[in-house]
């Protein structure tokens, strides 16, 4: 089984563990601060799209969100990055935005992502030769003016972070069409590659699982990934900005 294959299947092997328990009594933990939540279901679901993995690809790495595993990539290495439950505030909360997501990275460069969002009946996947978004062609939005686009803050918000995200509405809203906070970085660079949503922003630094995936989607239908600079987006950099690619220098413009 190849990669990109095998990316959709764990996806959707721990999206089914994750839904399994959406909605039910779940027993909830926190972890860095009162609102960053683990659930039986997290762990539940990343053990089982480690077996999935381990099956086909045993000498592969994983970096992933929960347990006491890996969670940094190393230069050279061929790593599967994955997040069980990305937006588990909203999947604790019964809000159904919130994805499980697999990405498979060799030497540096993703070669296929897939990203479930089981609870609106959504499913991304790529390889090299484009995106899919559930069995059809993904392409990201046409926008070409600020105005009328609807802009994403990928960063989850908090007491950490609460100064960066008040910042980035000031700086934001004056301008842009819609700001769109939806509580999953990853179901928001999925909308994101399918032009739902025409431009996603994070200030802020950011772990490999909520971002390697998403970023490869939009590439592979046509966006637009760089740093707070311009730069070509790599795990390492400082912040993201992701849009189609119309309002893309507009956008750092306002952002710089």
């Amino acid at each position: 089984m190849d990669r990109e294959t095998m990316a959709v299947r764990a996806a959707r092997e721990g999206a089914a563990v994750a839904t399994d328990l959406f909605g039910t009594a779940l027993d909830v933990a926190t972890k860095g601060s009162a609102t960053d939540y683990v659930t039986e279901a997290d762990t539940g679901a990343q053990r089982r799209i480690v077996e999935c993995i381990a099956d086909a690809y045993p000498e592969d790495a994983v970096v992933g969100e929960e347990g006491d595993g890996r969670q940094r990539l190393r230069p050279g290495e061929t790593a599967w990055v994955i997040d069980p439950i990305d937006g588990t505030t909203n999947y604790v909360r019964g809000v159904p935005v919130w994805a499980t997501s697999v990405a498979v990275v060799k030497d540096g460069e993703t070669v296929a992502a897939a990203n479930c969002l089981p609870a609106i009946d959504a499913e991304y996947h790529a390889g090299s030769d484009g995106a899919i978004v559930d069995d059809d062609p993904a392409s990201v939005s046409d926008a070409t003016t600020l105005e009328t686009s609807i802009v994403a803050p990928t960063l989850r918000y908090g007491r950490e972070h609460g100064g960066a995200y008040g910042r980035l509405l000031d700086t934001l809203s004056p301008t842009v069409g819609d700001v769109r906070r939806l509580g999953s970085a990853q179901a928001t660079l999925s909308f994101v590659a399918d032009g739902r949503v025409d431009a996603a922003v994070g200030v802020v630094p950011a772990h490999p699982w909520d971002t390697v995936a998403g970023v490869h989607l939009i590439r592979q239908a046509g966006g637009t990934v760089t740093d707070l600079s311009g730069d070509r987006w790599t795990p390492r950099s400082e912040g993201l900005v992701a849009s189609g690619g119309g309002i893309h220098d507009d956008l750092l413009a306002l952002l710089s």
